[in-house]
């Protein structure tokens, strides 16, 4: 606590131990630090609202011991900063020497002098250009008494200018012969581009030899994303202030479940349950909002709402037509996409957070990712599907005593698609069936339920889609029919993800392409569990 304050959960901007609840990232600053300790130079790369600025913010104060740190932020630069090398230099220099003095490292460990006369170059616009700016940096270098580090956050604001390319290779040059002439001992820059991935023309006449001007950089594996044990550390901090009786440990597993760490979500849907779900009309305090029902709750809103975060998400599927087919095809067709990162397609869907690496297989990143995907996918469709419209008309059909009649919905799609798409070819089914059935249920659910499918179960051939409603929970295998030998299978798979979710009913739809299949719904007895099967 700091004074009277209470801390609570940010998702806005840098996070600070003393003010917000966060996870402890001393191990990671510890891993980082041995890739200064080695002077490497690299980039921190990853998706918008990772965690970067915090990570950056406690990264500068925990090297302060054995290195002089110089953090400097791109966003505080102007479009005319980067007109000229000019212009660049002195705006370079400036914010250089304002983040050493506000450090307090002037004085014992730099030439003061030195400091004072960069300052007043800059400031009256002498410093003439970026040979300029590196002569005085080496300088500064020689005369400290520390190692100095160098750290650069929102690097992204600034690949695509010459003159930040040209500075990236005075860089590198002077890493180079950094034995010979002092230089920085380490760089960092921080971004979601990777920084070793931007061109720079040799000459200006031959834009078809190109090189990087990073090229030196060294990988960065450290691990941003939040373990479940990183989010029950952070609950347990919460919970010696507010005594809720949440089970941490439950918790911190539902949330990492649904966001696979995300730090913006993480921190998201803890500031959901305690500032909204806590003392609303349905969970009237803390006590009952941390609890799975609170959760899920939560997590419906959040799917919800529209932040800054989804909305860059979806600024880049429209910048990037085959990112957006990729992302269409893992969700809707469950086409096997191998991960493989040599592929610029694959390459930016991880940079921007869309997907991860499971198994040497592309994923969806996280579940609340995948259902707000779906939302838009869907959502595109809403106009012109018959599908949509017909859910929309028969919505009412499927509740009684505050319960979502799952039997009733199966029977009713396969009614609605028979009489739509009796004559659909095999081709059509694959592509589309499942979309149609996602299509269908929306209006049913919206505004109450909410559906998701379970990633490890999505393939070509079937996907388990789950349904929260009111906190129950129904399982729907959607298939397509491979012969009444992987039929069986199917449903000894279903039986055992019911005995997974501790379910005795559950739900399967096949679209079958036999001429000769029976169209319509029965029920199975399969052990202690019964199994509502539907043919389309």
């Amino acid at each position: 606590m700091v004074g009277q304050m209470k801390r609570y959960f940010n998702t806005t901007g840098a996070c600070d131990p003393q003010l917000h609840y966060m996870v402890d990232i001393r191990k990671r600053l510890r891993e980082i630090k041995k890739l200064v300790d080695a002077g490497q130079y690299f980039t921190i790369n990853r998706a918008r609202q990772y965690g970067k600025t915090t990570t950056l913010t406690a990264l500068a104060d925990f090297l302060s011991g054995d290195f002089i740190v110089a953090s400097l932020d791109f966003q505080k630069l102007s479009s005319r900063d980067f007109e000229s090398e000019t212009s660049f230099a002195n705006a370079f220099a400036e914010q250089f020497v304002s983040a050493i003095k506000c450090w307090g490292e002037s004085g014992t460990v730099l030439d003061e002098t030195l400091l004072d006369a960069i300052e007043e170059a800059a400031d009256s616009e002498r410093v003439s250009g970026l040979r300029k700016l590196f002569l005085y940096l080496s300088r500064l270098c020689a005369s400290a008494a520390k190692p100095v580090v160098l750290i650069i956050d929102e690097v992204d604001s600034a690949t695509n200018n010459q003159v930040f390319l040209d500075f990236l290779a005075q860089l590198r040059g002077y890493y180079l012969t950094r034995k010979k002439i002092p230089a920085f001992w380490s760089v960092i820059f921080a971004g979601v581009y990777d920084v070793r991935s931007v061109k720079r023309r040799i000459r200006p006449d031959e834009e078809h030899k190109e090189n990087s001007p990073w090229n030196i950089a060294a990988d960065f594996d450290v691990t941003m994303s939040f373990s479940t044990e990183d989010i029950a550390g952070m609950l347990k901090e919460y919970e010696k202030d507010y005594q809720t009786g949440m089970c941490v440990n439950e918790l911190a597993r539902l949330i990492f479940d649904y966001t696979s760490g995300y730090p913006f979500l993480v921190s998201r849907i803890c500031k959901m349950l305690d500032e909204e779900i806590a003392g609303s009309e349905e969970f009237l305090d803390k006590s009952s909002a941390w609890t799975r029902k609170g959760f899920l709750e939560g997590e419906k809103r959040i799917i919800k709402e529209d932040n800054t975060l989804y909305q860059s998400l979806i600024r880049k599927l429209k910048l990037y037509p085959e990112l957006k087919t990729m992302v269409y095809q893992l969700l809707f067709t469950g086409k096997p996409i191998p991960y493989t990162a040599a592929n610029e397609c694959i390459k930016d869907a991880a940079m921007f957070g869309f997907i991860k690496n499971q198994n040497d297989m592309a994923v969806i990143s996280n579940r609340i990712f995948e259902s707000v995907l779906y939302n838009l996918f869907i959502s595109e469709e809403y106009v012109t599907s018959k599908m949509y419209d017909a859910g929309l008309s028969v919505k009412n059909q499927f509740f009684a005593g505050g319960h979502l009649n799952v039997r009733r919905i199966m029977e009713k799609f396969v009614e609605t698609f028979d009489s739509l798409y009796a004559d659909a070819n095999q081709a059509f089914l694959e592509d589309a069936g499942r979309r149609y059935f996602m299509l269908f249920l929306k209006p049913i659910i919206n505004g109450v339920g909410n559906s998701y499918v379970e990633a490890e179960t999505r393939n070509h051939e079937r996907m388990d889609l789950v349904i929260d409603y009111h906190g129950e929970q129904s399982i729907i295998e959607l298939k397509i029919w491979r012969g009444n030998a992987y039929h069986e299978r199917g449903e000894e798979q279903l039986s055992n993800y019911l005995e997974y979710f501790h379910l005795k009913r559950g739900y399967m739809l096949s679209f079958c392409f036999n001429k000769k299949k029976e169209v319509g719904v029965k029920e199975i007895i399969l052990g202690d569990k019964v199994l509502i099967e539907a043919v389309v």
